[in-house]
């Protein structure tokens, strides 16, 4: 019998650090900080192993390669990390339309997962881009697809706006 045990080692940096600074600027400004290295990637990014590559106004992408780590208990990467991109996506695709000391928060995401992910599927992308943001409630769309351009999940989120005299 062979070894089968795996092991991952996962280190991260105070999440404060950029949360506060985050309140200080734009949040277009903070994403591109975040992606030139000024803060430190959110815990959850470290954790499952994502990366924010591309902001714009309106508009947030984030990449992953699959990993056994992602794996459920039937040989599948897990909906959670589907989830999660897309969740991450959406939400900082909206901190990219708000200025300066203005928070968001998912208030409802919805998911549709199209085909399993697996480690074979190598790097997947999720691109998000806002639908309308208001004063209290932003809502996003966003996609999930391979190298090829290939979809497998998509989803949608409802945000609510957090202002200072909310």
């Amino acid at each position: 019998m062979t070894d089968s045990k795996r092991s991952r080692t996962v280190e991260w940096d105070d999440p404060m650090l950029g949360a506060e600074a985050a309140r200080q600027m734009s949040g277009l400004e903070y994403m591109q900080a975040m992606i030139a290295g000024q803060y430190p990637r959110p815990p959850i990014a470290k954790t499952l192993g994502f990366h924010l590559v591309q902001v714009g106004e309106g508009r947030a992408v984030f990449e992953c390669v699959p990993g056994e780590y992602h794996y459920n208990p039937i040989g599948l990467v897990h909906g959670g990390l589907a989830a999660t991109l897309l969740d991450s996506a959406l939400g900082c695709s909206v901190h990219t339309a708000l200025p300066a000391g203005v928070g968001y928060g998912t208030i409802e995401l919805h998911v549709n997962l199209v085909r399993p992910i697996t480690t074979q599927t190598g790097l997947i992308r999720c691109e998000a881009e806002v639908i309308h943001v208001g004063r209290t409630i932003a809502t996003a769309q966003g996609r999930l697809v391979d190298a090829a351009g290939k979809l497998y999940a998509h989803g949608t989120t409802t945000c609510a706006i957090i202002r200072g005299d909310s």
